[in-house]
């Protein structure tokens, strides 16, 4: 293995392209104890709650959304659910996975989604109620029109079907601290790291992200998935989250 190897980080980090899914697979399997279906058979991946209320879905159908997470009612809280597209950034996925996970977080519902996108300086859109990016490529809205309420996000870098680099969708139901912590990934100016080798993004978008290549030690590479599952099995630790319960089973009735 050499000593160094190139890393490309690219800004705005929603034009970074998908990324590798093991950011968020891994962490939720092994810090989060989050279980997995495996058929080497099938390019899927599914993973699945503790508590058996949420299921993860990595499925790649190029017509449908790679990423599909789903929660059941819990009490008071209804059912919900987001998808997001292939090229979706993990690391902005990853802001609601987090979020779902993080036992030293309640949920928020004043919580406001679009106030991360304010801070990092995104307006209001011009042909929507939602806010939009200082270059206008990227968009959220939360959709309400009669019966149908969700959160909706859009990255395109024109206006024509093959401008669509990717776009997510949250049900009006899911929880607004979830939702803000997926707008609080998107809204991050960071950029995001890449491997140069592996051209995630389509050529025609590449002349609207900044991109600087860099030598970094191949161990520090290597560890950063690492150091993310020890981090998040470290928060689980210090506030595990309950174990699930098995189902009540009815004792038989007895007859006079």
């Amino acid at each position: 293995m050499p000593d160094d190897v190139a890393v490309t980080f690219i800004a705005p980090r929603y034009l970074a392209g998908g990324g590798d899914p093991a950011w968020v697979t891994v962490p939720l399997h092994r810090a989060c104890g989050w279980s997995h279906g495996h058929d080497p058979l099938m390019p899927r991946v599914t993973l699945s709650s503790p508590d058996q209320q949420a299921l993860l879905r990595l499925d790649p159908d190029p017509d449908e959304p790679w990423w599909t997470l789903q929660h059941a009612s819990v009490g008071e809280q209804p059912a919900w659910s987001a998808r997001f597209g292939a090229r979706t950034p993990v690391e902005i996925i990853a802001g609601l996975t987090d979020a779902l996970t993080n036992p030293m977080v309640t949920a928020e519902p004043a919580a406001d989604p679009y106030e991360p996108l304010r801070q990092a300086g995104w307006v209001q859109a011009r042909d929507h109620d939602g806010l939009m990016s200082p270059d206008a490529i990227a968009h959220v809205e939360h959709f309400t029109d009669g019966a149908s309420d969700c959160w909706f996000a859009r990255t395109a870098v024109s206006e024509d079907p093959e401008g669509l680099v990717w776009q997510a969708y949250l049900s009006g139901n899911t929880p607004a601290h979830l939702i803000t912590g997926f707008t609080s990934a998107l809204a991050d100016q960071t950029p995001l790291p890449r491997n140069p080798f592996q051209r995630q993004f389509p050529p025609y978008g590449r002349r609207h992200t900044r991109a600087s290549t860099t030598q970094l030690p191949s161990t520090d590479v290597a560890l950063a998935l690492s150091n993310r599952v020890k981090g998040l099995a470290s928060r689980q630790a210090h506030n595990p989250a309950p174990a699930a319960q098995p189902p009540h089973t009815p004792q038989p009735r007895h007859s006079r």
